[in-house]
């Protein structure tokens, strides 16, 4: 166990080396950095930033789903002969009239087609009163809709996020309708909120060409001109479910800002047949409720790209872009809790947190050697290198600093220092017994190793569990440890001691050399 080859030694620099390339940069500015190395990010709570606590409004969605339940219902009961009328949702129920049997709309609406739910719970309850049949929705059905949408919307936020570049974003579900978002040196959100607060559902539409369409008729106003109305069919004919790109681009005929697009296989052709049936007819693009643009249709559109023109500037091009390609919120979203946390702050948690690392690294090194003269150096090294490698690790992976990431460095610190303490008082155990200092090292180490081992497994397991099921400061503070369970393993049982064992070769013939 004390035996090195040269592979090993060569092993053991190459990692020292590489730790230090990568830990060196993030304490140098990067004006004096010709390229530009990973660095780990500071959280928002050493950083500073922009925390955001956004709230879901699923009326909308409930509303839409009772649309589509009643054209389904209806679907069923006029496949049926069933005779019905004045459909219409009161108090967050289905209620209609009927002229046919109770009992078997009962049974129709009972039946697994059309009221089943993934779970095996009924969608509603089916009752009937003086010639009306009232659909009565569950709370299973409710909180289906509300979970659909918050991971939906969840997921959307992320994907807007993540396009505008923003490093380390913490974004989690709280409750069933709430969605946190905290970014790291952002200390204006006004323009993220922007983007989240829009609900960017596309929809292309026919202009009406009189008022009794078969699907009826929607008075929208126009994104350029507010002023302005169209009237616009209700039936939609392609939704931006069929998108898969978006891109800003300009137009050199009209010299100015659009937004190209792509469908899916089956928009295009859907598109694609459309425009060949209505070649002459307005098509309006209907962004949220607004018709950004109604062109006239010249010819059929078969290759499923398309461009949204609305006199729009370079940045609204390209941030409507980012919200097509990220996709339609499945219900509106507004914002309840804003805060900014200032520099100051973070600067103060970053001294108290560097004070506190500081001070406890000072007080184990003074510790170390005044108990184990040079092996205590031996060991203070090999800590010196853990906090190297650990920040290295960190840095490779660009992940976010938090205080309670610092707390974990610090706990790191201690368990190192455990492994030397539990190595050397091993060694003095075995010195009582033997003579010969390689025997005493090599069994110290050996016996040392299954002890230690099953400390950092455990917390290593804990650490994991921890990451797994936490969120935020919490998954921070697991992460460091995890990483410092590793490097610490590294710099204790490898590099330390390999220079425990330079230490006896060049000692070889000493006395009382511990």
């Amino acid at each position: 166990m004390l035996q090195f080859s040269k592979f090993k030694v060569f092993s053991i620099f190459l990692v020292i080396v590489l730790g230090l390339f990568f830990f060196v940069p993030n304490f140098i500015s990067k004006k004096l950095i010709s390229f530009e190395p990973k660095r780990f990010t500071l959280g928002l709570d050493l950083q500073g930033g922009s925390y955001l606590l956004l709230e879901i409004d699923t009326k909308p969605i409930l509303e839409q789903t009772f649309q589509s339940k009643i054209i389904e219902i209806k679907k069923k009961l006029r496949k049926n002969n069933i005779v019905y009328s004045g459909f219409k949702i009161k108090k967050g129920n289905l209620v209609f009239n009927y002229k046919s049997e109770e009992s078997k709309i009962k049974s129709l609406l009972n039946e697994k087609d059309i009221n089943l739910l993934s779970n095996g719970s009924k969608e509603f309850s089916v009752s009937a009163e003086q010639n009306q049949i009232k659909l009565e929705f569950t709370k299973e059905f409710f909180d289906l809709i509300k979970k659909n949408a918050l991971e939906q919307s969840l997921e959307i936020v992320r994907n807007r996020i993540d396009e505008l570049g923003t490093k380390e974003p913490t974004i989690i579900a709280q409750g069933s309708d709430r969605i946190l978002v905290e970014l790291p040196g952002l200390k204006d959100p006004a323009y993220i909120k922007s983007l989240l607060g829009k609900t960017a559902k596309l929809t292309f539409r026919f202009l009406a060409i009189n008022e009794k369409e078969q699907f009826g008729v929607d008075i929208l106003k126009s994104n350029i001109d507010p002023s302005r109305t169209y009237k616009v069919e209700k039936k939609i004919i392609i939704s931006g479910e069929n998108l898969i790109d978006a891109q800003p681009g300009f137009d050199q005929i009209n010299n100015s800002s659009v937004v190209n697009f792509k469908l899916d296989t089956f928009g295009a052709k859907k598109f694609g047949f459309i425009t060949k049936k209505n070649i002459g007819r307005n098509l309006a693009i209907v962004i949220d409720n607004e018709v950004v643009s109604a062109p006239v249709i010249r010819d059929a559109i078969t290759t499923g790209n398309g461009q949204i023109s609305g006199n729009f500037t370079v940045q609204e091009a390209n941030d409507l872009s980012i919200l097509l390609r990220s996709g339609a919120l499945p219900a509106p979203i507004k914002i309840i809790e804003e805060r900014t946390v200032g520099p100051d702050l973070g600067k103060e948690s970053i001294q108290k947190g560097f004070f506190s690392l500081v001070l406890g690294f000072v007080l184990v090194i003074i510790y170390m050697i005044f108990n184990y003269k040079v092996f205590g150096v031996f060991a203070n090294i090999s800590l010196t290198i853990n906090l190297i490698l650990l920040i290295a690790v960190l840095s490779i992976f660009e992940a976010t600093l938090t205080l309670p990431g610092i707390a974990g460095i610090i706990l790191t610190v201690g368990m190192a220092v455990d492994s030397n303490v539990l190595i050397y008082e091993r060694i003095r155990e075995e010195k009582k017994y033997e003579n010969n200092n390689m025997i005493v090292f090599d069994s110290a180490y050996r016996r040392a190793l299954t002890t230690i081992l099953d400390a950092n497994i455990t917390t290593f397991i804990a650490a994991i569990i921890l990451y797994s099921i936490g969120s935020g400061p919490i998954k921070g503070f697991s992460i460091t440890l995890a990483i410092g369970i590793l490097t610490s393993f590294f710099t204790t049982f490898v590099f330390g001691r390999f220079l425990v064992v330079l230490y006896l070769k060049k000692n070889k013939g000493a006395e009382n050399i511990f």
